[in-house]
């Protein structure tokens, strides 16, 4: 990859500060552990975090599980018809805008999504979804950039930093949607791909990911089990919908859990990670951004390591650029997750949902950063939106409020209406 691509090699207005640490996260900032309370130290303590993470994760799974059995139990055969209005691609990618800027976590949305397809929602209307929870999540980082807005030389950099993320997915959008819409290349690559991962097809490969799948769905069928027996008296309508919710509440609980849990593990590893590539050229800097965001578990954590850096006026948006980029690849990791847990006939295509996620941000990332002038609009993007913000910060929530809710919602009703 061209080291000039998104800015190249590092672009500082300054030297580096020499101690990073007081230009990102403080140690008195430092990620709450959520297993604070326990009387342990040491490597004790660690080792009840990382239990405790093993649990998150076992009852992320068991959601998955949840969502596909309490799916199939409301829709039976019917599902394509239960999601009929969602049949438009414009009305999915809506609804994973909306639906992920509201929760805040696309890992979420995809791990929801995935448990639907292992229900039986065709792929064809879930993978304008993951397109959609691309989007969605990035106003996480928007939101993290209004806690500049008393400074605003600080705010200005820092608010460049945080929509960075938004135009890249907006411009990701705008060249593989259509694509994706007119030609499947997305999800034709990934069901190629996905029989080996589930392990439905034959060889080596499939035999040993069948070996971890089955691993799995040994572990979570209990639990998901059970819930369906208390669930079945309600009937397949209502007890569809109570075991949904259910695994939907595990979702978003595990993944908060694991995530805090990961950042107070390795937020100071990342920081590491982060402070090492910073100098070096885009792809390490998108690798560094993958890594960090599957360490932690949170392409939010990335963004809260990048915007100060970027608010202190000490690195250009340019240069941190391909680490929010590399966020977005990383994010993906939980859907995958997610995917393994399912089994049947359906594990294959929850399988080819959570790839098409991995592939559409593989593919940006490959598409924007490697080509000069693409990876040149995004910081331009952000930085003339940021101008406008300083000026008045009405333009922020028009931002907010159009992008992420008002234009996905009236999307819908056009498409509605037209259809």
């Amino acid at each position: 990859m061209n080291s000039n691509a998104a800015g190249g090699g590092i672009a500082l207005k300054e030297a580096a500060p020499e101690n990073p640490e007081n230009t990102a996260t403080r140690k008195d900032d430092a990620p709450k552990d959520p297993l604070g309370f326990l009387p342990l130290d040491g490597a004790a303590k660690q080792a009840a975090n990382w239990i405790a993470v093993a649990l998150g994760v076992w009852l992320l799974l068991n959601g998955v599980g949840m969502i596909g059995d309490g799916f199939k139990m409301v829709a039976g055969d019917q599902a394509k018809e239960l999601f009929s209005f969602a049949e438009n691609p414009f009305v999915g990618l809506a609804i994973g805008v909306v639906a992920t800027a509201i929760i805040q976590s696309s890992s979420t949305t995809t791990s929801i999504v995935v448990g639907m397809i292992a229900g039986g929602l065709p792929l064809s209307i879930a993978v304008p979804m993951l397109f959609g929870a691309n989007m969605g999540t990035s106003v996480t980082s928007t939101l993290v950039a209004l806690g500049l807005a008393g400074n605003k030389t600080q705010f200005k950099n820092g608010f460049s930093m945080a929509t960075v993320h938004d135009f890249f997915n907006l411009i990701a959008i705008l060249i593989f949607f259509p694509l994706e819409i007119f030609t499947g290349f997305l999800s034709r690559t990934a069901s190629a791909i996905a029989p080996s991962l589930s392990g439905q097809g034959e060889g080596v490969v499939a035999g040993a990911f069948e070996a971890i799948g089955d691993g799995l769905d040994t572990i979570t069928e209990p639990l998901v089990a059970l819930a369906g027996s208390l669930v079945s008296p309600l009937g397949d309508m209502w007890g569809g919908i109570v075991l949904s919710i259910v695994g939907i509440a595990l979702i978003l609980w595990s993944i908060q859990f694991i995530g805090n849990l990961l950042n107070a593990l390795l937020v100071g590893k990342a920081q590491e990670i982060l402070y090492a590539a910073l100098g070096k050229n885009s792809f390490v800097g998108l690798l560094s951004g993958a890594v960090i965001t599957t360490l932690v578990q949170s392409s939010s954590t990335t963004t809260a390591l990048t915007v100060p850096l970027a608010a202190s006026g000490k690195f250009e948006v340019r240069t941190l650029f391909p680490f929010v980029v590399g966020a977005n690849i990383g994010t993906t990791v939980t859907g995958l997750i997610a995917a393994f847990a399912v089994s049947g006939a359906d594990a294959e295509a929850a399988m080819a949902g959570a790839l098409v996620h991995t592939l559409f941000n593989v593919c940006a990332a490959a598409v924007i950063l490697g080509i000069p002038f693409m990876s040149k609009l995004p910081p331009a993007g952000s930085d003339w939106l940021a101008g406008l913000a300083v000026k008045n910060k009405l333009y922020v929530f028009l931002w907010i409020g159009g992008v992420f809710f008002a234009i996905p919602i009236l999307a819908v009703f056009i498409s509605n209406a037209l259809t």
